[in-house]
């Protein structure tokens, strides 16, 4: 008999390569929905971990590194990744065993680092990625040569296929199994050797197990003749946009008519089996009106999501960077900053972290204190509400009359943008052109399965957003609107004689020239913590207000007869600019590691949405009458 074997000590393993090696996606495959995204301790880059189950149900941890070309960093998220392999980064478990990822397209490239991943002295497997398009490509590699000269295991990988990870598994599970029974990881610098000598030793290796190994074609010649043809390449990204933006619209109707229905009868149900009172309507008026109320805009969110991950999974995003580097270095912005402002349109915590690529300071701050101006998607549902709502569901031409006006907001932002930095960098941040330096990925079929991961991750954070801050911010809201109740005898809807009612009184006087009543005054006030929060806000007033029962099916109905068309113009115009939400100011901070560059954009952004809606209701109410 034997005796009982030890439980067996959790293992730590990193991902490291060259940035559009198919990492990320590799780090998907073996961790499934198993992970986890956060922060590095003290730097706002973005780190994945994930759980990997073994075949003898060994956990293993996986970290998935930034990108990096080589262990000298250049960048902020280079220098985190050289840290945590070095173990100099406190709080942050050090990897005992390294997966160095691989392009087999572009061995040239992708060797260096490997052969500087092996002077750490650490158990190491590479994983030769995207095998199955260099054999298409008549690339043949000598698995075991290449094996013999980097001195450790090496596989072959297809992070885009279901089991395309296999082989690795397999490897993983023998080095995991000869691990030493304590943790023995070096925590020393090692010596790296200069480029040329690296560069020689991977001519070396590339000599005798693949010769005929070339870098890969970045370009494909009648593709790219079109993508990145100064008249036709913008033509064509604008009409990309522009489809994405049509199909917002035309894409999410019905399970945004489904969701509004089903959030209507739960409502309509909490009023008739509840009796009247205090938590019959914190329920109905302000966690379903407020939480439902940002909740059904989630088809149109995941929409938009689904085109960036295409586009981006494609190998189209960066070549949209070289295309518009030009336009941008004429508005004083870096080619690199393309990046940080397209993820923006996400959300831009981000995009504002993203600029840390951004080596020059000047460069990196122009580009922070424009990203807020980039559409995030937290505005995308009071635009919906309010185009559905005020503009005709006709076409014009083949395009849809609404998709057409949510395209000229986003291109509005774009081009405030680009103004607001065109000035910065003629008064304040004044610095010379940086030219864009970015490698080009080839062209790739998107991979279903990152695509199904990206998706059901943003919408895991949205659902979470709106369960936790949003939820939290609705019952905040209808506290103050309904509390303290009026005298008796008191005039009025109840809610302007709450603390939200009096504080909706006190910035009427600011607001009222754009256009703007009292509730809409209300509403703005949560909306600094999360802009989605505004519709919600808007349905928990309404509701208290009294307006309309129709409020139970839809917030659309009492807003077209409550405002004008020139109310609801002026606030789209002010979402155009709209002060940031606390999240954004907090990053801005944590980024500059100064308060008054946050301040300075609250500034400067309150300004402008303040004389974007003032001469728009002035304009739109002198056109309409």
């Amino acid at each position: 008999m034997h005796a009982s074997a030890a439980p067996a000590r959790p293992v730590s393993l990193a991902l490291v390569g060259n940035p559009n090696c198919g990492k990320t996606a590799l780090f998907n495959l073996l961790t499934g929905a198993r992970q986890k995204v956060a922060n590095y301790a003290g730097v706002t880059v973005e780190r994945k971990r994930g759980l990997l189950r073994l075949a003898d149900s060994r956990a293993v941890t996986v970290i998935d590194l930034p990108g990096t070309y080589s262990l000298q960093p250049t960048t902020t998220d280079e220098q985190v990744t050289l840290e945590v392999l070095e173990g100099r980064r406190m709080g942050e478990d050090v990897p005992e065993a390294l997966v160095a990822v691989v392009d087999a397209t572009h061995l040239r490239m992708n060797l260096r680092l490997v052969l500087e991943l092996r002077r750490l002295g650490r158990p190491m497997v590479v994983a030769l990625n995207m095998a199955d398009v260099a054999r298409q490509q008549g690339l043949h590699i000598d698995l075991p040569a290449l094996s013999a000269a980097l001195g450790c295991p090496v596989v072959e990988t297809v992070a885009v296929r279901g089991d395309g990870h296999q082989g690795l598994l397999q490897a993983l599970q023998t080095l995991v199994d000869t691990l030493p029974a304590q943790a023995q990881v070096p925590a020393c610098t090692p010596s790296l050797e200069d480029a040329q000598t690296l560069q020689a030793q991977v001519r070396a290796i590339l000599a005798e197990v693949a010769p005929g190994a070339a870098a890969v074609r970045r370009f494909h010649p009648r593709l790219d003749a079109w993508v990145m043809h100064p008249v036709a390449g913008p033509l064509l990204l604008a009409a990309l946009l522009f489809v994405v933006f049509q199909a917002v619209f035309a894409w999410a109707t019905v399970p945004m008519e489904a969701i509004e229905a089903g959030m209507g009868t739960l409502a309509e149900l909490t009023r008739s089996h509840m009796d009247e009172g205090p938590l019959r309507s914190l329920l109905a008026d302000g966690v379903i009106a407020g939480a439902g109320g940002v909740l059904v805009f989630l088809p149109q969110i995941l929409i938009l999501f689904f085109f960036i991950l295409v586009l981006e999974d494609s190998g189209y995003l960066p070549r949209a960077a070289f295309l518009l580097d030009t336009l941008m270095g004429k508005v004083g912005l870096s080619g690199r900053a393309f990046i940080p402002l397209l993820s923006s349109f996400a959300c831009a915590v981000p995009g504002i972290m993203a600029t840390r690529s951004i080596q020059h300071w000047r460069d990196r701050l122009a580009t922070i204190m424009v990203a807020p101006l980039m559409t995030c998607s937290a505005r995308l549902p009071v635009y919906t509400l309010l185009i559905g709502t005020f503009v005709p569901d006709q076409a014009v031409g083949p395009f849809n009359l609404r998709g057409l006006v949510l395209f000229a907001l986003y291109l509005t932002g774009v081009l405030a943008a680009c103004a607001v930095a065109w000035l910065f960098k003629r008064i304040w941040l004044k610095s010379r052109y940086q030219p864009l330096m970015l490698e080009l990925p080839p062209y790739r079929l998107p991979s279903l399965r990152n695509l199904v991961l990206g998706l059901w991750e943003r919408a895991r954070l949205f659902v979470v957003r709106v369960g936790t801050i949003i939820f939290a911010l609705s019952v905040t809201l209808w506290f103050l609107a309904s509390y303290p109740q009026p005298a008796p005898g008191a005039s009025g809807p109840a809610i302007l004689h709450s603390f939200a009612g009096m504080l909706g009184q006190q910035l009427q006087p600011i607001l009222a020239p754009l256009g703007f009543n009292w509730q809409i005054s209300i509403a703005l006030v949560p909306g600094i913590a999360a802009r989605e929060v505004v519709v919600g806000a808007l349905g928990t007033v309404y509701a208290l207000s009294g307006s309309d029962d129709a409020l139970t099916d839809s917030l659309a109905p009492v807003l077209a007869q409550g405002w004008s068309a020139a109310t609801a113009w002026s606030l789209l115009a002010w979402f155009i600019f709209a002060p940031q939400c606390i999240s954004t100011l907090a990053t801005v901070r944590r980024e500059t590691h100064h308060w008054r560059y946050p301040a300075a954009m609250l500034a400067y952004q309150f300004g402008l949405a303040w004389l974007a809606a003032f001469l728009t209701y002035r304009a739109a109410s002198a056109w309409l009458g």
